[in-house]
């Protein structure tokens, strides 16, 4: 059975980081692609970084620059580290799962992901 557990949300002041931990079971990360979603109240959930299982990584443009995707194989936890947080960035994040090989596209389509955490609030405010 796979599960995937979110931890390190909270409340932040702008510009200010937060890490996001995806401790998963089940699966092993270093094989597994793996993504970060993101929903705000009232939106639908979007795209905010994936990895594949061979270590290549991709990010919505909203966050490139500021967010990076990691891995430890020995905790088989993914990562999300977020630095230079806006409030736009003010939303419950989801880790996710995929189950095969999707081509790097779809890795930004929600659908493309068979395993879904329950998600940790983000809330970026002074």
């Amino acid at each position: 059975q796979v599960q995937l557990v979110e931890s390190g949300g909270g409340l932040v002041q702008p510009g200010g980081s937060l890490r996001l931990s995806c401790a998963t079971s089940g699966r092993t990360v270093r094989t597994s692609n793996m993504g970060w979603f993101r929903q705000a109240p009232g939106k639908e959930r979007e795209f905010v970084a994936s990895r594949r299982s061979n270590g290549a990584t991709y990010y919505s443009d909203s966050v490139k620059g500021r967010f990076t995707v990691s891995r430890d194989d020995g905790k088989n936890t993914l990562y999300l580290q977020m630095n230079s947080l806006e409030p736009e960035d003010t939303a419950i994040y989801y880790c996710a799962l995929a189950s095969g090989n999707p081509i790097s596209m779809y890795l930004k389509i929600a659908s493309t992901y068979d395993y879904w955490g329950q998600g940790t609030q983000v809330t970026v405010s002074s």
